[in-house]
């Protein structure tokens, strides 16, 4: 399912909340210190792992600017190719919780001839 969310809300409650979320992290307390089926650790460290991944994951959809695919916002209604034909690439600090983005741009060839590459498209239901 699309998440359709707006800019302000975005920005100032939803990635404010995650990033809040992933600094109480090391608050995660494991009662259970036995080796065998230890349920606490294996939630904790899933915790862990969706928090890695949201975080960033709300950074870089504050920082796009526009609605594609699944990634759909109130405040970008449509795609726009010529300022976001490209990769957010998202690099969290695990220690700080500090996040930073840079972008890459799409490659349109593939790597051999047996293939031919689909140009962009908006998706249409």
């Amino acid at each position: 399912s699309a998440r359709v969310s707006s800019g302000p809300w975005l920005s100032l409650s939803f990635k404010k909340l995650i990033d809040e979320c992933y600094k109480k992290l090391d608050e995660v307390y494991i009662k259970d210190k036995t080796n065998a089926w230890n349920s606490d650790l294996i939630e904790t460290l899933e915790l862990q792992n969706l928090l890695t991944n949201a975080v960033p994951t709300m950074h870089g959809a504050e920082n796009r600017k526009e609605s594609r695919g699944a990634h759909a916002r109130d405040d970008f209604k449509e795609r726009n190719d010529v300022d976001w034909m490209k990769h957010t690439i998202s690099h969290l600090d695990v220690n700080t919780g500090k996040v930073e983005l840079s972008l890459r741009p799409v490659h349109f060839e593939t790597l051999d001839d047996d293939f031919k590459p689909i140009p962009p498209a908006k998706r249409v239901y």
